[in-house]
């Protein structure tokens, strides 16, 4: 008994406890997903109307990012984190994002534009879900699903502050000066805590020492990671497809810049909700069961782009859709643990987070392509999204039953 992961005592610095380990997670997901990634799109029609941009270039520069640093880095990123551990690769994240976000801010042209949108995919790879899901993992056996859950509400509540921020400080300083401040925060609030955290050796080797080991060939030959890789990147396009367009899309329907920021921070802010909810029932119900009501809940939010306008009518998108995207990122890595364990984890989602940050970057530029600019149009767009996230949702339902850990 006094060996049980559950068992391993707190290492006598704060640094290596638990409750360390969860609160870096938060404030790396905070400041390089919340504000680096969630907040450029604030600022898309800044682009568009300074510079003259189509909304397929504006949403290019995350596309070509992506599709550039993925492939070069995914595995190798998760391969480092696998041998070396998450601290230094959440560092060089921290500042590769800030950096990045801070240059955007000062760009002028289009080759500026995608090379900074590089920086910062560099970045999110280094510094984003990826280190802080092994973090985790690593840290966790039981409970493991609150605490990614909780980690995650990271995301959501950087993602519900930064419009708002990005909102006041555009009113007063100009949407220049609002991004280089975005960026500053960015670093501010991944660099501290990263900084000072330390792997705690017992816990991770009582962790670790109870999940299986599969090799990475093993793990290329299994269908099920087929499966979760295809899957994942159905509901991670959707979701990505809608949000890179949401701005341009409340813009076109005549909301203010502040209204409009209150609904992207409606999302936002109800992803927490969800991230909660799914993490919780992660820990009691068949995974496979919760990733599915995930996809069913994104693939069923987006026809009330569609519909005909009635009151509340974003509302209710913005609360339904920000719970799925709550759940969407978040339940991968659990899934991903309990079918290939924990010691592989990091190369596993390095593919794994490759496709998705494909299919991420894809989809806006799909939909910007499939905007009908004559009639100020998504409905051809956004249809499509909602076809890739149920498929996702029967792809994922092949997945074999795990039991909760």
């Amino acid at each position: 008994m006094e060996n049980s992961p559950a068992a391993i005592p707190e290492r006598s610095h704060f640094s290596g406890s638990q409750p360390f380990v969860v609160a870096t997670a938060f404030f790396s997901l905070f400041a390089i997903v919340g504000f680096a990634l969630y907040g450029l799109p604030f600022f898309y029609d800044f682009f568009v109307n300074e510079f003259g941009w189509s909304r397929t270039i504006v949403t290019s520069g995350n596309a070509i990012g992506k599709l550039i640093v993925a492939p070069l880095f995914g595995f190798f990123a998760g391969w480092l984190i696998d041998r070396h551990g998450p601290r230094k690769m959440m560092l060089a994240g921290s500042i590769l994002a800030g950096s990045a976000i801070i240059g955007l801010s000062m760009m002028n042209n289009l080759g500026l534009f995608y090379f900074f949108y590089i920086l910062n995919a560099l970045g999110y790879v280094f510094g984003g879900p990826l280190p802080c899901q092994v973090l985790i993992s690593r840290s966790f056996t039981k409970n493991r699903g609150k605490a990614m859950g909780i980690a995650y509400l990271g995301i959501g509540t950087g993602g519900a502050l930064v419009p708002l921020v990005s909102a006041a400080l555009e009113n007063k300083l100009g949407w220049h000066l609002a991004l280089t401040s975005i960026g500053i925060i960015v670093i501010l609030f991944s660099f501290p805590m990263a900084f000072f955290i330390k792997d705690n050796p017992a816990r991770k080797e009582a962790v670790m020492k109870n999940e299986p080991g599969v090799p990475v060939k093993e793990i290329l030959k299994n269908r099920n990671f087929y499966l979760l890789g295809i899957g994942s990147m159905c509901s991670i396009g959707a979701v990505g497809g809608v949000n890179q367009h949401l701005k341009l899309y409340l813009r076109d329907i005549d909301f203010s810049q502040s209204h409009a920021a209150q609904i992207m921070s409606l999302v936002l802010l109800s992803s927490l909700a969800g991230r909660v909810l799914m993490g919780w029932l992660a820990d009691y119900f068949p995974r496979k069961y919760v990733m599915i009501l995930i996809y069913l809940i994104v693939g069923s939010s987006i026809p009330l782009l569609l519909v005909p306008d009635f009151p509340g009518r974003m509302y209710i998108f913005a609360v339904l859709f920000g719970i799925g995207l709550g759940g969407d990122y978040m339940i991968i890595p659990l899934i991903a643990g309990d079918l290939f364990g924990v010691k592989t984890l990091g190369r596993v989602m390095g593919i794994i987070l490759v496709a998705d940050g494909i299919a991420e970057s894809l989809s806006p530029m799909m939909v910007g392509a499939m905007y009908n600019e004559a009639f100020k149009s998504y409905s051809v767009g956004f249809t499509v999204l909602i076809c890739i996230a149920l498929t996702g949702a029967l792809i994922v339902s092949f997945l074999p039953k795990q039991n909760k850990s």
